[in-house]
């Protein structure tokens, strides 16, 4: 089966419910006071979600893979900002393990998925067919060289007098 939406993919959809759970904690009378940390959260899981979708529709696997490492990567960021918002007292100890969780388990969905995509591009270089060399182009003709030419030209001369002769 062919994906041709990026809604269709796991880890886009689990990076979705990841955004649900930050903007829900969020929503927190004591971690909306703190709109750095509000705002760095929630544009990590937003971020997730965006780079997943980004690099879906680029032309390569090799710049989707990169845009899969910045997924996985902002999900990291997700869980470290899970910690000073638990150590801060804005969440409990249940929102950090359902959202640290959450985030893990996309970033292993994406992580199966870049491994897929290399393995694939492996794949595809090893079966993939040689290019064929372009037939080198005719040469145009030089201009002879006056040496051959006069060479030529006196052969030429010489084989007439001798058949004349």
């Amino acid at each position: 089966m062919k994906l041709t939406r990026f809604e269709d993919l796991d880890c886009w959809q689990e990076a979705r419910k990841l955004v649900k759970s930050v903007y829900g904690v969020t929503r927190g009378d004591s971690f909306k006071k703190d709109l750095r940390l509000c705002g760095q959260i929630q544009a990590a899981s937003s971020s997730v979600m965006a780079n997943i979708s980004e690099g879906f529709v680029r032309r390569s696997n090799k710049e989707f893979t990169q845009f899969l490492f910045i997924a996985m990567s902002s999900s990291a960021e997700v869980q470290s900002h899970l910690y000073i918002a638990l150590d801060q007292g804005y969440i409990n100890q249940a929102q950090f393990d359902d959202i640290y969780n959450q985030a893990t388990k996309t970033a292993k969905i994406i992580s199966g998925l870049i491994t897929y995509l290399r393995n694939n591009e492996k794949q595809y270089k090893l079966n993939k067919p040689e290019k064929q060399k372009k037939p080198n182009k005719p040469e145009k003709p030089n201009k002879p060289d006056k040496r051959f030419t006069l060479t030529l030209n006196s052969l030429t001369h010489s084989l007439i007098y001798l058949l004349t002769h």
